[in-house]
């Protein structure tokens, strides 16, 4: 089995990403949780936005790649939001990727998608922090290997229990189908 890195949203290393932490293990599987956000926790998005800002995206780039660098054996890159992002970037130039799983978000990658890197992508259909235009890209780019899912509702972040918008049967819905593609890669 793959080792995952589950990087963490906007919002900081908050508990739900434990408890997804959590539930990856549930599957067997080791999963490790790197704080890109130096220690910073924040309850609502705007703060961790202007965390995201004043960091710039130079510097989060330097910050993932740091965590990529930690990587020796087979992984799986995933990330909620902001992470997706990260986990997206590393998958697509880590050589020891072996998937991404891409939580609330992801964007098309520059360049091409390295072959036999599977994605899967999980956001709520009317999430105003997803750029379907970008998924749809994204799709294009990486090709036979992906797979979209998409639920109900308008809620970003809706697989953490500890924010308002959480939706227990979407997020169950995303775990069991998390974990299948787990047991593909």
């Amino acid at each position: 089995m793959a080792e995952i890195v589950l990087l963490h949203s906007a919002q900081g290393l908050r508990p739900g990403v434990g408890v997804a932490a959590e539930v990856l293990r549930s599957g067997g599987h080791v999963v490790r949780t790197p704080d890109y956000y130096d220690g910073e926790v924040f309850a609502d998005i705007e703060p961790g936005l202007r965390k995201r800002d004043a960091l710039g995206s130079d510097e989060l780039d330097r910050r993932f790649r740091r965590i990529g660098a930690e990587v020796t054996g087979p992984t799986v890159f995933a990330g909620f939001s902001l992470g997706a992002y990260g986990a997206q970037l590393l998958a697509a130039t880590h050589p020891m990727a072996r998937g991404a799983l891409l939580f609330h978000g992801g964007v098309a990658p520059e360049g091409e998608w390295p072959d036999g890197v599977p994605v899967q992508v999980h956001y709520a259909e009317h999430d105003p922090w997803v750029d379907k235009e970008e998924i749809a890209r994204l799709a294009t780019v990486v090709g036979a290997g992906i797979e979209c899912f998409v639920y109900p509702g308008d809620r970003h972040l809706f697989a953490d229990p500890g924010l308002p918008g959480y939706s227990e049967e979407s997020a169950a819905l995303m775990w069991k189908r998390s974990l299948a593609f787990l047991s593909r890669t």
